[in-house]
């Protein structure tokens, strides 16, 4: 049949119906914004005589001093490598840090107070000039630290500033390198065999900078909030023979005495806080691909040309955005492969920073999939070059300016579908949050960090795809050139954005399922939720007044929202969906690829909302026998995952283990059959293991290093994975110690994982107490750690004991993601019990929505396995009947 037959039956009634109420017209970019230095007032002040200061907002710096530009110099004390000398005492390493700073500010309004942010610092010396007349403003002493969540420093001052002058202040700080990825933080690896009779001199310390969201004030005193730009001069003082970088490129360079080096950095532009970056540092430049990109690693990943794929790719990717959005990049841009980061990447201006595991790409051990992830991590960091650090966020609150738009770009940059499945997830929950809160809820630094999650990236890049789909992609971009143009250097609302057009999206929770009967016509829409019964009816209008009516011709199917480009669920009548199974059934390409995972997608979550029976969802995989695509398959295996999840530890598991799972494609068989302990997979994933343990020995045993035999077959909870089991001590710990002494990033996080999967419970035990000790796993890798061996039914409950029992180090970097790790499984009167008292004794810090949400999943779990499972108990068993 032709495109144009095809087009004809798939009736598409995409975006008019959802967002016709807000829709009136064509989408407006704002031109116009007002440049004048009373727009840094976030916050609006209190109304006062000039000569009475009022305190400022709870947690909300005043605006009434507007910085400028800061020169920073800034001194590391950190070893790279402790010196070993014959006769001679070595030194202990050291993680102190000092220095001053100097803040050139104007004035906006009278005040004798000046407000800044420090953290864990010791700050003195405190010295204010009248820059305008060269005079010294006196300072009271002692300086005021707040002790709450603000991280005030509070400056005093004998007589008032003035408004419309210029001021400096100049203080001196020290603090220590953190030990827990936090501000300067320390990183450690070994170079050459790390296990060389446990040789010291192999021990390499590094110091780096992670500074979002707010730890921009643990490195010196600032006025460390978004909107408050400004430009930096950053000296560094570092040991002689490292090597410092930054968000520039270096001015100048010298020796200090006999064992210091100095260098300076050009003037960045203007930017936020958070984006100021440095490192210091004995990585090594890799050789170029581009004169104007760098990447550095551990010399024995450059040398090995681990950071060749990273650093092309970089190149192409930079120049897709430049003329994309028709702005050049400007200055230098270096990318950093650290040993430890608590993020995956860091978007520093110029300065972009990454878990190494994240960029390196080793050939012969690294899975082919594992250069998309690299592809379309750089792709994100770097439309922040642009969304972020160009263009800025006024406020947390509204973050996902920042972070939807970076995901969405990183997608459209290397070719990959969306991630609007993983926002419907979290989405679908009461307990979940709007786009763009008010400003009132996100004030702290724990509130703040709760932004980070999947909504902002998630929720926010599908919104942006649907509003492209509206518009248009010609005037998408004009509009996305203009914004940019307009804006850079500066800080923006979603206003600045866009008028009116997609506010419902982003002010309001969640998102719309809409409901269509193609026999009447007749069309409803309300929220989505997996508990129905919180839902609110949204009235639909036409801009017209008249809405397109959807009534499907005789024997004929609907498709709504073809390419899933609008963000909202759909269900239709039963006939439709009968209709629908039948064309998927007969000759699936005549409906979308995108769409036919979309359905698959939009079936098992209204089962789960109680809107479809779920044997209409299960009897939507029955087309995959033929498929041939990725995307159904992956929403297939997704969505089955909570099948798995919810039943593994009952009855229905046993028919659902063999029913249709011998049905995957080769991308996903593997892994499915292996997870479901087929025994054919598992006796040929022991053989496998068997010759690949054999193998390395021998290799040892020849001091052979070919790469070609360390392709690990593992067991993990990604698609790339290749499965086996660890029952057994020895083979576990063969595992271990190769963990141990790997230099390769992909291979050690291939074993990392696949050491969770045995099923012998003392083993997973001893596994969890490692996650304890940071020799044995990083920091930056208990949280997913504790998540891969929670996935392992044997070691569900063994994790959900051991994060309660050591929750505040486990927490430190990521307690949310191991709420939803953890938890998954839960679907009992007793775990949400459980669950309950670990919310009510337990500071969750940033892990608080996470928790809030994971009650709620868990009271949504207890209700649909109590309703489903006969149901899908007999499904499956017919399954195995029909199959057999």
């Amino acid at each position: 049949m032709s495109q144009s037959a095809v087009m004809s039956k798939t009736f598409a009634i995409i975006f008019a119906v959802l967002t016709a109420s807000s829709i009136t017209g064509m989408i407006t970019m704002v031109i116009m914004y007002n440049t004048e230095i009373g727009e840094y007032n976030v916050t609006a002040p209190p109304t006062v005589p000039s000569t009475t200061p009022a305190p400022p907002p709870i947690m909300r710096l005043p605006t009434n001093l507007v910085p400028e530009s800061y020169s920073v110099f800034l001194r590391v004390h950190l070893y790279t490598r402790i010196p070993h000398q014959v006769n001679v005492t070595s030194p202990n390493q050291t993680l102190l840090f000092d220095g001053n700073s100097t803040v050139f500010f104007y004035c906006d309004r009278p005040t004798r107070t000046i407000y800044l942010h420090s953290k864990d610092q010791t700050v003195e010396n405190a010295t204010v000039r009248n820059r305008d007349q060269n005079q010294a403003i006196p300072v009271l002493q002692p300086l005021k630290f707040h002790q709450d969540q603000s991280n005030f420093l509070e400056i005093m001052l004998e007589e008032e500033l003035k408004e419309g002058q210029n001021y400096s202040l100049f203080v001196e700080f020290r603090g220590q390198v953190s030990e827990n990825l936090e501000g300067l933080f320390l990183s450690t690896y070994h170079e050459g065999d790390p296990k060389d009779d446990g040789n010291s001199d192999t021990d390499r310390f590094l110091a780096a900078t992670n500074l979002e969201p707010t730890d921009a004030r643990r490195l010196f005193p600032c006025f460390d909030e978004p909107a408050m730009k400004a430009k930096f001069n950053v000296t560094i003082i570092h040991r002689k023979g490292t090597t410092a970088l930054g968000n520039e490129a270096k001015q100048d360079f010298g020796v200090i005495e006999d064992d210091w080096e100095f260098t300076e950095f050009k003037s960045t532009e203007m930017m936020s806080t958070y984006l100021l970056a440095f490192t210091v540092s004995e990585l090594n430049k890799a050789d170029a691909f581009h004169s104007d990109i760098s990447t550095y690693a551990r010399p024995e990943a450059t040398a090995a040309g681990y950071t060749a794929y990273a650093d092309n790719i970089t190149g192409y990717i930079l120049s897709y955005y430049q003329d994309y959005f028709d702005i050049t990049y400007k200055g230098k841009l270096d990318q950093v492969a650290l040993p430890d980061l608590g993020v995956a990447g860091m978007e520093n201006w110029g300065l972009i920073t990454y878990q190494e595991g994240g960029v390196l790409y080793e050939e012969g051990v690294s899975s082919w999939l594992h250069k998309g992830d690299i592809a379309t991590l750089i792709a994100h960091e770097l439309a922040h070059q642009w969304f972020g650090n160009l263009v800025t966020m006024k406020w947390w609150n509204e973050v996902w300016l920042n972070e939807g738009f970076a995901t969405f770009m990183s997608f459209m940059a290397v070719d990959r579908v969306d991630a609007l499945h993983a926002a419907f997830e979290e989405d679908a929950l009461a307990s979940s949050h709007p786009l763009n809160p008010p400003q009132q809820q996100v004030q702290t630094t724990l509130e703040i960090i709760e932004m980070f999650d999947t909504l902002t990236y998630c929720k926010g890049a599908a919104v942006i795809r649907m509003l492209a789909s509206v518009v248009g992609e010609e005037d998408f971009q004009r509009g996305i050139r203009m914004y940019l143009s307009q804006f850079q250097y500066k800080n923006v609302d979603q206003d600045d954005l866009w008028d009116n057009i997609l506010k419902t999206w982003t002010l309001q929770t969640g998102f719309p399922v809409l409901t269509i009967n193609t026999t009447s016509g007749d069309y409803s829409q309300k929220r989505f939720l997996f508990n129905q019964s919180s839902a609110n009816r949204i009235s639909l209008k036409h801009p017209n007044g008249v809405l397109r009516p959807a009534v499907s011709k005789e024997g004929e199917w609907i498709l709504v929202n073809v390419n899933s480009t609008g963000y909202y669920r759909v269900n239709y009548d039963p006939d439709n969906w009968r209709r629908l199974l039948d064309q998927l059934a007969t000759n699936p390409n005549m409906i979308p690829v995108i769409n036919r995972g979309q359905l698959i997608d939009d079936t098992f979550n209204l089962a789960r909302a109680k809107m479809v029976d779920v044997t209409l969802a299960l009897n939507f995989t029955q087309f995959l026998s033929n498929e041939k695509e990725f995307l159904p398959w992956e929403s297939a295996v997704r969505n089955l995952r909570y099948f798995v999840l919810m039943f593994d530890r009952s009855e229905v598991y046993g028919p659902m283990q063999f029913s249709f799972f011998f049905r995957y494609n080769q991308i996903n068989a593997i892994q499915v059959a292996c997870s479901n302990d087929l025994p054919e997979c598992l006796e040929m994933v022991e053989d496998k293991f068997a010759l690949w343990m054999k193998s390395t020995i021998d290799d040892n045993n020849n001091n052979n290093n070919n790469n070609n035999n360390k392709s690990t077959p593992i067991c993990a909870p990604s698609s790339t994975a290749r499965l086996w089991p660890l029952e057994e001590k020895t083979e576990w710990e063969f595992a271990w110690a190769k963990f141990q002494s790997s230099n390769i990033s992909s291979e050690k996080e291939q074993l990392r994982a696949a050491l969770s999967c045995t099923k012998t419970i003392w083993l997973l035990n001893r596994y969890l107490e490692y996650t304890l000790d940071p020799e044995k796993i990083r920091l930056m890798d208990v949280a997913s750690t504790i998540n891969y061996i929670a996935q392992n039914e044997a070691g569900q409950a063994l994790a959900w004991n051991f994060i309660r029992a050591h929750w505040d180090y486990v927490s430190q970097l990521d307690g949310a993601s191991l709420i939803e790790g953890v938890t998954s499984r839960f679907s009992t009167q007793f775990e949400l019990e459980e669950l309950e008292a670990f919310a009510a004794k337990y500071d969750l810090g940033s892990a608080s929505r996470a928790v809030d949400q994971a009650i709620e999943q868990t009271r949504v779990n207890i209700r649909w396995v109590k309703e489903n499972r006969e149901k899908i108990l007999e499904w499956f068993e017919t399954a195995v009947d029909n199959a057999s």
